[in-house]
């Protein structure tokens, strides 16, 4: 559980851990330590929860997978909401959860560094506001932080539009135009769907192999049957046999310019964290030629871009969907523990607990499942150390309305 905190100096001790993110990730952890009777600190750098959902994703999008897949620890999705819940179902269930275990972050706090004080034996967390302390920090700020800007030769040359997905709303602006795409994952697929919607004319740029899967198959989730053949066949059977659901639905994916991976899907995703297209409608409209594929870009040009097979095409837009990043080496320092790509050097399952009081939630690769794995373990870990420390649990309700804040003027 959080709360707001109103610092009569520029420095706060925080009780129990301080999670740096109000999205999924750390909502879960605080929900987690909240039904185990132990407070929490969120810092949340933007005005509101879940602000990647909030502020960075288009209009149509909705959750790839079931929402059983889904649900944060410890709540269900509402009957009534559908299948596959959409981006404002999802914000609404983001909501419900953080009032129901009181989770109250404090908005508009940018993290600006965290490192861990060997003296004091406890994190120190700058924001632009204050300095916040505890024995635990929590990095919740995920794979997603910041969009991944590519550097294309001469795209700065470009006289149109240029746009991250995280920018994109929809394909109302761009009616009637042609529109060049940039990356064939899920979010690109769905932008070039949006895009004809609104009779736009998308060319999709494919830079390399990519593995497209139905997302349902006879109405049952694709992803959904992986998950129960797992538990009784090996990996490569179970990639195997979604390969040929994939040819049943979707035809030879390589006649369309989309090279399938040698590796299979799930052994693919579990190596690199590249995930499968889940295809929701873009293959049959790329069949019947409204979304055109094309090869990878060489060069950006005042007014299109030439290709590397030789082509050159005029476009009114670009957009690009070139993914997110992890920010945490921007701010997290001195910590071994992450990669220079800010992904912690363990893989999952082991990769939610570090040194010092450090632990990390929304780094699997794995979605939300791994949120939720992640959020439970790191839970019950700090309630133990918690335990020790601070002898019996009081109620969760009590430790909702009664967090202790210590302040400490600067010496």
């Amino acid at each position: 559980m959080s709360t707001c905190l109103e610092a009569e100096s520029s420095q706060i001790f925080v009780p129990g851990p301080i999670i740096v993110g109000a999205g999924p990730s750390g909502l879960s952890v605080a929900a987690c330590l909240s039904n185990r009777g132990v407070p929490s600190v969120i810092l949340e750098r933007t005005d509101c929860l879940a602000s990647l959902w909030q502020k960075r994703t288009y209009d149509r999008l909705k959750l790839h997978l079931p929402k059983h897949f889904c649900e944060l620890p410890l709540m269900k999705f509402p009957k009534k909401f559908p299948k596959y819940p959409s981006k404002q179902q999802f914000i609404s269930y983001v909501e419900s959860y953080a009032a129901r275990f009181n989770i109250k972050p404090v908005f508009n706090q940018t993290v600006e560094n965290a490192e861990f004080d060997v003296v004091s034996g406890l994190w120190k967390v700058k924001t632009q506001d204050a300095v916040y302390t505890s024995t635990w920090l929590v990095v919740a700020t995920g794979e997603n932080a910041e969009p991944v800007v590519p550097d294309i030769s001469g795209l700065k040359k470009f006289t149109g539009p240029v746009v991250h997905t995280s920018a994109y709303k929809s394909g109302s602006r761009f009616a009637y135009r042609k529109v060049l795409v940039v990356g064939c994952g899920n979010s690109g697929m769905e932008v070039c769907l949006d895009l004809c919607r609104y009779n736009a004319l998308p060319h999709m740029v494919v830079r390399n192999s990519v593995h497209v899967l139905p997302r349902d198959f006879f109405g049952l989730s694709t992803f959904g049957i992986a998950m129960t053949l797992l538990k009784w066949f090996p990996l490569k059977l179970v990639d195997t046999f979604l390969l040929l659901l994939a040819n049943f639905s979707l035809g030879n994916t390589d006649r369309l310019g989309l090279r399938r991976p040698k590796t299979g899907p799930i052994e693919l995703k579990n190596a690199t964290g590249k995930t499968p297209v889940l295809d929701v409608g873009a293959i049959s409209l790329i069949q019947s030629g409204q979304i055109r594929v094309t090869q990878a870009v060489k060069e950006i040009t005042r007014n299109g871009a030439k290709f590397v097979d030789g082509q050159e095409m005029d476009f009114d837009s670009i957009i690009l969907a070139t993914g997110y990043k992890s920010n945490v080496p921007d701010w997290l320092k001195d910590s071994s523990f992450f990669t220079k790509e800010g992904m912690p050097r363990k893989p999952f399952p082991n990769g939610w607990k570090g040194e010092n009081g450090l632990y990390t939630v929304g780094f699997t690769r794995r979605g939300l499942l791994g949120t939720s794995f992640d959020a439970v373990k790191i839970a019950e870990d700090i309630t133990d150390q918690w335990m020790k420390s601070n002898g019996p649990l009081c109620s969760s309700n009590i430790c909702s309305s009664h967090i202790i804040h210590l302040h400490f003027n600067k010496s």
